[in-house]
């Protein structure tokens, strides 16, 4: 970078600092934590954002500089883990390697390192276990079969090549009974519990699975039922117990879906979060087209984002002969709503922004 230019970018930072201790607000929290990732600080930009969100928890901007400068560090650190494999190979380094890959997004990059792992130490399971979880990710956030599928596979294979190991076993156990092969989740958790029987919750565990209905072993059709009804058949251990204050938050979430509706000029109005969702309108049942075209919209959204590397999409628009759908996601809340061309655009996407900011707010405390 130019001299001048970094000396403006200096000036500007003092600028900054000085504004954000003086009149602090999310948008100067923002702009002073970009201009310390343009200046490669994302140390500091995380700190940034962090100070910020404790002073302004729902702020979606805020959160979205946290999740930008914690992406610099794992680049940063990923290009330091690649110089040490290239001087001295370990299954260690490459299996922290693989972690940043999954938590960056960087699916190519991760099955390039897999397979560069797989053939150096072709005795380490670890390669397959790393690519089973990533496959597992995508799978539970898109429910494509095809995602499933490989999943099991590479959680089979590691299981196959390192039967002691406890993260595989219940990886491909707890993918098992979500899908509906019940009985075959069970095998692969009494054999995690007949290793150690000290696992962290695996005699709940094994309660909730013993409670579920088996609907067969056939994967392959388990898998693509669930990507044509777009829902697991059995909710996970976690989601199943009434976590607490859970009543309380999807009472608050309730009372905004109300007030999306209340909006003039708006049909249809949902907000999902995990298994639970709740609607608002003329929604006939779970297939109705507004629904669909809400969980298609935004998984699509995401993909294209992450594929081109430019972030989340958090708010979009689609329009249509059916008028405007307003769709707001962040993290595990989606919030959309159906209305008609002259409706307050502005006022509604404001207000989904509002109950999916509220509902992530309440799931972290």
């Amino acid at each position: 970078m130019h001299l001048i230019q970094r000396m403006k970018i200096w000036k500007e930072l003092r600028r900054l600092e000085q504004r954000a201790k003086e009149q602090p607000s999310p948008s100067t929290f923002v702009d002073l934590g970009q201009v310390y990732i343009n200046l490669d600080l994302h140390d500091k930009a995380e700190a940034m954002a962090t100070d910020g969100l404790a002073l302004f928890p729902k702020s979606i901007e805020l959160r979205q500089l946290l999740d930008c400068a914690r992406r610099g560090l794992r680049t940063r650190r990923a290009q330091e883990l690649r110089a040490k494999l290239t001087r001295s190979p370990h299954p260690k380094l490459f299996r922290e390697l693989a972690q940043i890959h999954i938590e960056l997004g960087d699916t190519a990059s991760l099955h390039a390192l897999c397979q560069e792992w797989s053939l150096r130490f072709p005795d380490d399971a670890g390669s397959w276990l790393v690519l089973g979880q990533a496959r597992l990710t995508s799978f539970y956030r898109d429910l494509a079969a095809r995602e499933g599928q490989e999943a099991v596979q590479c959680l089979q294979r590691a299981v196959n090549m390192d039967p002691k190991d406890p993260q595989a076993r219940r990886l491909l156990g707890e993918v098992l009974y979500r899908v509906g092969a019940v009985h075959e989740a069970q095998r692969h958790l009494e054999a995690l519990r007949d290793l150690d029987a000290s696992e962290p919750g695996i005699e709940q565990l094994l309660q909730h699975v013993q409670g579920l209905a088996d609907h067969g072993d056939d994967i392959a059709a388990l898998l693509s039922s669930v990507e044509a009804h777009g829902s697991l058949l059995h909710p996970s251990a976690e989601a199943a117990r009434r976590a607490p204050g859970g009543e309380q938050s999807m009472t608050q979430a309730r009372l905004g879906l109300q007030r999306v509706a209340e909006i003039e000029g708006v049909e249809k109005a949902t907000f999902i979060r995990g298994s639970k969702a709740m609607v608002k309108g003329a929604i006939r049942d779970g297939k109705d087209p507004f629904l669909r075209i809400v969980r298609v919209t935004a998984k699509a959204a995401h993909r294209f984002a992450r594929r081109l590397d430019i972030g989340n999409a958090s708010k979009t628009v689609v329009e249509g002969d059916y008028g405007r759908i307003c769709i707001c996601v962040f993290g595990e809340a989606l919030a959309a709503a159906q209305c008609t061309e002259d409706c307050d655009q502005l006022q509604v996407l404001t207000e989904l922004q509002e109950l999916v900011a509220g509902a992530l707010h309440t799931v972290e405390e």
